[in-house]
């Protein structure tokens, strides 16, 4: 998982979602697993 401060290339990806979890800024892939991240913070 990359942390970065931003999150706009991971959220370009096929298939990402943007999810806010405790405060945090989180991108899930599940068609790839690879391009997920959080943002600091």
């Amino acid at each position: 998982m990359k942390v970065r401060s931003s999150l706009k290339s991971l959220a370009k990806q096929p298939g990402a979602q943007v999810v806010r979890r405790r405060g945090r800024i989180y991108v899930v892939n599940k068609q790839n697993p690879r391009f997920k991240g959080r943002q600091k913070g």
